[in-house]
């Protein structure tokens, strides 16, 4: 790995195959990507020029970085296809690892593969692990002083980077105090998850309860609990209040 000088932006070396699609036609096939971290949380693929599909067309517009420098943007076409504004690529930048690549916008593609598999949001980091753990913890959330779950079979998720969240089944949950929410948030190692908003007498928590009813195949033991945000709540674990975590989900 790699970093700027002029800024934190980690540039690594890859080893799955990713393929890219849009309107049901290939735009890359590679067995070298390569992972740009441009924020701390996550990478994004920027992939060579040389294992593209499709055809790019000046857009017209430009986007400057101050650690990745300037960007010519590009138009994605493929058999007739095209996606306006969905390529970058810095063609001078003083990383110079970035020169021969693109950068694809990942939302303007139709699908993305990593190796035989699909995958969501952006890609998986290679740092990033996550581990389920069944547990006889006791687990007891209150939203202002009212109990709204208590339970002694939770499922601990540790994701790195992230605080502990406690995965409860319903069954231990005040699910007459949760109503469903029009929500819904993406995650490439979980799924996609649903939520709720607590509503307490006359005053509502909007969406402090998320849950996966059809997770990916890897978090499988969360599928169909519910969780409650750590940064929002209180939660007494056998028995001793947690302190509230920073992230950035406050």
């Amino acid at each position: 790995m790699t970093e700027s000088k002029r800024g934190r932006v980690d540039v690594e070396t890859g080893h799955k195959r990713v393929r890219v699609y849009l309107g049901g036609h290939l735009v890359a096939d590679t067995v070298r990507p390569v992972l740009v971290w441009e924020n701390p949380h996550y990478p994004t693929y920027y992939l060579p020029v040389a294992d593209l599909r499709a055809k790019l067309e000046p857009s017209g517009t430009t986007r400057h970085s101050p650690s990745r420098g300037d960007a010519t943007g590009y138009d994605v076409i493929v058999d007739g296809t095209a996606a306006g504004g969905a390529a970058l690529r810095y063609l001078d930048s003083p990383l110079t690892e970035l020169r021969d690549l693109v950068r694809l916008e990942w939302s303007a593609m139709d699908e993305w593969f990593e190796e035989d598999e699909p995958v969501y949001v952006h890609p998986r980091s290679p740092y990033s692990r996550v581990d389920i753990l069944a547990s006889s913890r006791h687990v007891r959330v209150e939203i202002d002083g009212t109990t709204v779950a208590d339970s002694h079979s939770p499922r601990i998720l540790f994701e790195t980077g992230l605080p502990p969240r406690y995965y409860l089944p319903m069954t231990d949950v005040r699910m007459d105090l949760l109503h469903p929410s029009a929500t819904h948030s993406s995650c490439p190692y979980k799924g996609t998850a649903d939520y709720w908003t607590v509503r307490i007498d006359d005053k509502e928590y909007l969406d402090y309860v998320w849950g996966y009813r059809t997770p990916l195949p890897e978090s499988q033991k969360v599928a169909g609990l519910t969780c409650f945000y750590n940064e929002k709540v209180d939660i007494y674990l056998d028995g001793e209040l947690q302190e509230r975590p920073r992230t950035p989900f406050n």
